[in-house]
């Protein structure tokens, strides 16, 4: 026979002398194996009944097992509970307990408790010598707390209870005996801290000292994650703990674990326009939650009230320091920080981005242009496949406008660059709904420099451009179109990128009488998207063919209307000359006369110099351009004009 392994040596847990005593009881048949010497040695050991180590438990329990005593007086937790959390907790870590688990069970060899061999030592820990019916332990261990929190989980729910094995989630185990454990599906390691505005941190620090007030559950509502996880881990560093983010689908146990590593929970979830969301219950855990949250939907949290905080970008000042802080530049700072609203994040995002362009382009220090080249390049925003990013940046000598035309697109640029602090000098009615937003609408026929012009109007503002996707955006599906709109709505104001809607009526077109469900999710869809553009904080320009197709409401809930008219004879002239440069061999009376005689726009000049440029190497002629512009005309269905 194998010598006995001594407890000392062979128990790998702290939790194993509750457990021990209860499984070496008096007339324990030694049968020469070793499993009953090393219980009998571990009775030696003991020297007290199950019945006077229980009581003496309860009374002052060891050192090593004063988490799982909170546990018990916390949830109130019966004998069998917490003998079967001991078994099951030494049976994960002592390879000898769980041998000698597989021993007293046989011939069914499990290594972990049954709920039956449970409910047998529970009821001989009975002080007064007369054991309760096993029946009592073995509802207890079925129905009690321990398994409604996740302390206890059965094997197999189809087995017989009294044969069923039951364990502790391992995560739960090592956390009793003091360690910290990873939890599957749990992210232990949140992302890299981004930086937050003085604002933002001492707005983090008051929610922080709410939950001491009994703040229980608090939103974050914000457009990026990104930031919204930076606060959460601001607010959890305030609290002295440490955030982990959780899955939405929370797995049972989790709760416990929480309580006993001291980490708080973070939830990441995109609430589509409308939906409502039930926040999920943590058993076990009362301490705060956390939940990174889009700006729109709903969320609830077990009939007790959800705080939201919507994160706030940076004031004006703020940004400035943030600017001077990441370029080390106090006259670029200020004049990025004054016109761009940026969160600290994205500002240091596009401060190192723009610096990486700088070298790239020779300079020796980051400039407005090269902090622009990075937003349309290297940094641009990800908006997934609901826009295009336009990168081409328009210079003035681009676009051919007419003067009064180029006089209304400098206004509206200059419009777009105070709209951040424009009411704080005007009256209380105005501050009161003031939002920095800008909409405007430009119309005219097609090919009159619409895009173009949308084009120039990001360059001269330091934005990217952004060509909204309709088929993306819009969808059959009921809710869809607006989850989608939301999404779009939220990342632009938030990383301040201008939004271009092409052919917007196709958005925006009017409303109509309801004759059936069509009509009315239609007018709901244009319902929705009137509401949503008039409280976008940022820059969206709408261009269409013809300004009758939008709904009559709309127009009050644009800043601009801009008409782009057919070019004149002399605009076409201009138009032509910037289109054809150097490479063409016409004389000023042939461009006069082709000016004067096709009345064609923008984008139609644009195409017959193409053609005429492909059609033979070197500079165009007159002949060949005559040609280019007869295949245009036939494309419209015209007839080329005569004299030419």
């Amino acid at each position: 026979m194998n010598a006995p392994l001594s407890p000392a040596l062979a128990s790998q847990t702290r939790l194993s002398g509750l457990a021990f005593a209860a499984l070496a009881p008096e007339g324990l048949v030694a049968d020469g194996s070793i499993e009953a010497a090393w219980l009998s040695e571990w009775r030696e050991l003991v020297r007290l009944t199950p019945a006077e180590a229980w009581s003496a438990w309860s009374r002052t329990p060891p050192p090593e097992d004063a988490s799982l005593h909170a546990l018990a007086t916390r949830h109130s937790l019966t004998r069998a509970e917490v003998l079967a959390i001991a078994l099951a907790s030494a049976a994960e870590l002592d390879p000898m307990a769980a041998r000698v688990l597989v021993w007293l069970q046989a011939p069914a060899g499990q290594a972990r408790p049954t709920a039956g061999l449970v409910a047998c030592m529970a009821a001989a820990m009975e002080m007064n010598g007369v054991a309760e019916a096993t029946v009592e332990h073995l509802t207890a261990l079925h129905s009690g707390a321990a398994r409604s929190i996740g302390l206890i989980q059965f094997d197999d729910e189809r087995a017989l209870l009294a044969e069923s094995a039951m364990r502790v989630p391992l995560p739960i185990v090592l956390a009793l005996t003091g360690h910290a454990a990873a939890w599957p599906g749990v992210q232990l390691q949140m992302p890299a801290s981004t930086a937050l505005s003085a604002s933002v941190k001492q707005g983090a620090q008051c929610h922080a000292r709410a939950f001491a007030q009994g703040t229980r559950v608090l939103a974050l509502r914000c457009a990026a994650a990104r930031e919204g996880l930076a606060c959460a881990q601001e607010l959890a560093q305030a609290l002295g703990r440490r955030a982990v983010i959780l899955p939405w689908e929370v797995p049972a146990g989790v709760g416990i674990w929480l309580q006993l590593t001291g980490h708080i929970p973070v939830f990441r979830i995109e609430l589509a326009p409308g939906e409502a969301r039930e926040i999920a219950a943590l058993p076990g855990y009362d301490g705060p939650i956390l939940v990174v949250a889009s700006l729109e939907g709903a969320l609830s949290f077990s009939q007790l009230p959800v705080v939201h905080w919507h994160i706030p970008l940076p004031p004006a000042a703020e940004r400035v320091g943030l600017w001077q802080e990441a370029t080390g530049n106090a006259r670029l700072a200020e004049q990025l920080g004054r016109q761009h609203r940026l969160s600290a994040w994205r500002i240091k995002e596009l401060a190192q981005a723009g610096f990486h362009e700088a070298q790239l382009a020779g300079a020796e220090s980051t400039s407005a242009d090269s902090i622009a080249s990075a937003a349309r390049g290297g940094a641009a925003v990800d908006l997934g496949s609901l826009a295009q990013l336009l990168p081409e940046r328009i210079p003035d000598e681009a676009l051919v406008l007419p003067a009064s035309l180029r006089t209304t697109m400098d206004q509206l640029a200059e419009r777009c660059r105070a709209r951040d602090g424009l009411a704080d000098p005007l009256g209380v009615a105005l501050r009161t709904r003031y939002r920095p937003g800008v909409r405007a609408l430009l119309v005219g026929p097609s090919g009159t420099g619409k895009t173009l012009a949308a084009g120039w109007l990001a360059t001269k503002l330091g934005l990217p451009l952004y060509r909204v996707d309709l088929a993306s955006v819009t969808s059959k599906y009921i809710g869809e179109t607006e989850k989608n709109l939301a999404q779009l709505f939220a990342r632009a104001e938030h990383a301040e990128v201008m939004l271009l809607f092409d052919e917007a009526d196709a958005l925006f077109g009017k409303r109509t009488d309801v004759k059936d469900a069509t009509d009315r999710f239609a007018n709901n869809q244009t319902n929705y998207m009137l509401q949503r553009i008039e409280c976008f904080d940022g820059i969206a320009l709408l261009t269409s063919n013809s300004r009758a197709r939008f709904d009559s409401a709309f127009s009050r809930r644009l800043d601009s209307i801009i008409d782009f008219p057919a070019p004149s004879p002399e605009d076409r002239r201009a138009l032509w000359l910037a289109h054809l440069g150097n490479h063409h061999a016409l004389s000023a009376s042939q461009i006069n006369q082709v000016a004067a005689i096709c009345d064609l726009a923008g984008g139609h000049i644009r195409n017959a110099t193409l053609a005429a440029a492909a059609a033979i190497p070197g500079p165009i002629e007159f002949a060949v351009l005559c040609s280019a512009l007869a295949g245009e005309y036939r494309k419209l269905g015209r007839q080329l004009p005569a004299g030419l």
